[in-house]
This record gives structure tokens, sequence and C-alpha cells, in this order.
């Protein structure tokens, strides 16, 4: 190419540039929408959400639990998890429900608050969920061992999910005290 042509090629170049700019159109404002996130699970059968943020770990449920003498039923043991000791609690039974059928649907949510480490045992986890403010509804009428633990709801799907405080359980000082 010679010098002219380059010339005449970034001269081009400049307007194209130019014109782009002036006929651009900014793309639509769009509403940025905040989402909520849980885990979705059972309680007694009831679909309850715990704060993402509220649950460090899902667990499938660990072989060798080893069961600790003069403790509540709803211990159900400590387990090893990657070199570290986790009591185990049945939630169901701790919140005066029957005791979680071990099965291949049970998990464990692991949580850490306060520096209590510890893995609760539900039936069931259906997953993460995602909620919209607009989402929000009345808390429903719940038990009062259930209630206590409750800090608002989310209807979803037909139905009105509690949301279920780990931070809340983990201060309760029956949950933190286990010895009979």
């Amino acid at each position: 190419m010679t010098e002219k042509t380059s010339a005449e090629l970034l001269q081009l170049l400049q307007s194209i540039e130019n014109r782009s700019h002036q006929y651009a159109v900014g793309l639509p404002k769009q509403k940025i929408q905040q989402y909520w996130e849980g885990v979705l699970f059972s309680i007694s059968g009831m679909g309850v959400i715990a704060p993402l943020e509220e649950v460090k770990e899902i667990l499938n449920y660990p072989d060798g639990v080893t069961r600790v003498p003069g403790t509540q039923a709803w211990l159900l043991g400590m387990a090893n998890i990657r070199g570290n000791l986790l009591p185990l609690i049945d939630l169901q039974q701790f919140l005066g429900g029957v005791p979680v059928v071990i099965g291949r649907r049970s998990r464990v949510l692991v949580i850490n608050h306060q520096g209590l480490y510890s893995g609760l045992l539900v039936g069931d986890v259906q997953g993460m969920r995602h909620f919209l403010e607009e989402q929000r509804s009345k808390v429903p009428t719940l038990p009062d061992t259930v209630r206590q633990f409750v800090q608002g709801a989310y209807e979803s799907e037909g139905a009105i999910r509690p949301v279920f405080s780990m931070n809340l359980l983990s201060e309760n000082t029956e949950f933190r005290v286990a010895s009979l």
C-alpha cells in the first residue's frame, strides 16, 4: 500500500467511527432485580427455605457416624468430614417431629455460626430457589417449635415457604446443649 492509500483508509475509518457515534442509540434501560436466594428443604413434610448464606455445604449422610452416649436422641453422633468432627443433628426430631428416615434423598445441611459447626439431617433437599421482593408473604401458622426460627416467608409455586433461620437455630440454648 502506498502512503496515500493508508491515509485515505485512516480517514475512512475515522469517518465511519464518527457516523456510528452520531447515530448510536443506547440500550434500553433495564430494571435490575435483586433476588433473595435460599435452599428449599423439608421439615415434617413442610417445605421451608434456609438463607443460602447460612448453609455452608450440603452433604449426603456420612458413613461411620459415632454415637455419643449421654446425649439427646436428636444428636445422632459425630462424623469425620475431611478431618473435622461434625456433630449430626436430626433437625426434624429436634423440632419435636419424628426422626428422619435416612434414605437416598436425605441430606445434611452444614452450618457454621458463631463457632458452632453442625450438620442438620433433613429428609429432603429440593435445591436452591430465587425469590423477588414482591414474592414476600405473611408467615403462615406454624407450630411454635418451628415458628421461633422463622424470619419471614416467600410465595412460590402456589405455596408459602417459611424462611428458616439456621443462625437463630444455632443461637438457641436447647440446640447448643445436647447432653441429657
